[in-house]
């Protein structure tokens, strides 16, 4: 894996996973690692980020829109109330990764979502709480530095399991964590380090 930053065909130095795949580009430029606070966009990120299990991300990126097409935009009330025909159509739909645990798992989780989100009242203010509700910025170099998981990813990922979430190991989870802006994993020189937190 290449660990420094990439200098991109438009002068910019990026973190190097971001490659010269323009949508990959535009991720890592205007979404990842930007805090997100919105309930829904987060419940989509983490039910994403279990998708990806097994997977690179910009495959489910390059899906991504049909996600939120197959489950009505990602509505945890709608996803919550799926019928078996709903689930069976879904594993037919060749716009999404056609798992059988993971469609399951998205039920579940919107299911464990309504609970978590009745319980707490904010899905988002729930999640900011683990950091203090101000991302935690690190300052790695290359990218053999940044950990696949933390003690922090380890405690929400337990967390998640014990209200009843699926598919969110501390690896899934420290992913969910960076992309949704909880803590900010640009490498030092990256082009979006200063612009991750506005």
């Amino acid at each position: 894996m290449n660990t420094g930053l990439i200098n991109g065909s438009d002068g910019l130095l990026r973190c190097p996973w971001a490659g010269e795949d323009a949508l990959y580009i535009h991720y890592h430029d205007e979404e990842w690692g930007r805090p997100l606070r919105d309930d829904r966009k987060l419940f989509e990120l983490l039910l994403l980020e279990g998708a990806q299990a097994g997977l690179s991300w910009i495959t489910v990126l390059r899906k991504r829109q049909n996600y939120r097409i197959a489950f009505d935009g990602f509505d945890p009330v709608k996803i919550a109330h799926y019928s078996e025909d709903k689930i069976v159509a879904l594993l037919q739909d060749e716009g999404i990764v056609r798992n059988r645990l993971k469609v399951r798992g998205f039920v579940k989780n919107a299911r464990a979502y309504l609970e978590l989100t009745a319980a707490e009242g904010s899905f988002s203010r729930w999640v900011w709480s683990y950091v203090g509700d101000q991302p935690i910025v690190n300052a790695w170099k290359t990218m053999s530095d940044v950990p696949a998981e933390t003690a922090l990813s380890i405690t929400l990922s337990a967390e998640l399991k014990r209200r009843g979430f699926t598919f969110v190991g501390p690896t899934i989870v420290y992913a969910f964590m960076q992309a949704a802006g909880l803590v900010d994993d640009h490498l030092q020189g990256c082009c979006r380090r200063e612009k991750a937190s506005s």
